[in-house]
């Protein structure tokens, strides 16, 4: 009966956002005891206390460009577009143009950057940035949401599910990526 439950739920996630979940299947059929664990960081990965959408979502596409996983980055931007964000700030984040997005959204892609590429005094200094603005609930949630969303294409990666970026659609549209921005 549970299982029933689960893959319909998962059917109604994959058709809303247009979003192969067969990764999520196969964890559940083989191990329902680990989707459940698995679960719980799709969970955590939704996180986003005392800091703008803009910021978060930056982040969040930042960190799934750079573990090279086209449908994630599509799943990332799909939900950014129905949580409000604008498709310029999208497009922007994308091509890396940090001039075209606002202050909010620039701050969590450098921000995003700098922990991704390990690049400690530039990650301090915009850290103490987001604490400036937002406080550090703000700090906390950018460390969940870069942390969680690294996971997605790993577990991909690992059952042999993950497929790399190449274009993502914002409002329509497709947008290139830059495939030689997007590697840590």
């Amino acid at each position: 009966m549970l299982g029933w439950l689960v893959k319909r739920r998962l059917a109604a996630f994959e058709r809303a956002f247009n979003y192969d979940a067969s990764y999520m299947h196969e964890i559940y059929e083989v191990s329902p005891r680990a989707f459940w664990k698995f679960s719980r960081i799709a969970a955590l990965a939704e996180h986003r206390e005392a800091v703008p959408k803009e910021t978060w979502y930056a982040a969040k596409i930042v960190v799934a460009l750079a573990e090279d996983c086209g449908p994630c980055t599509q799943l990332a931007v799909t939900m950014a577009e129905r949580a409000g964000v604008d498709s310029e700030t999208l497009c922007a984040i994308l091509t890396e143009d940090q001039r075209a997005m606002s202050p909010d959204a620039a701050l969590g892609f450098a921000f995003a950057k700098a922990v991704v590429h390990r690049d400690l005094a530039e990650s301090d200094r915009l850290r103490g940035e987001v604490v400036a603005r937002w406080g550090r609930r703000a700090v906390v949630s950018l460390a969940l949401v870069i942390a969680s969303t690294r996971v997605f294409p790993a577990v991909k990666y690992a059952l042999g599910h993950a497929r790399a970026c190449s274009r993502v659609r914002v409002a329509g549209a497709d947008v290139p990526i830059l495939r030689e921005a997007t590697h840590a």
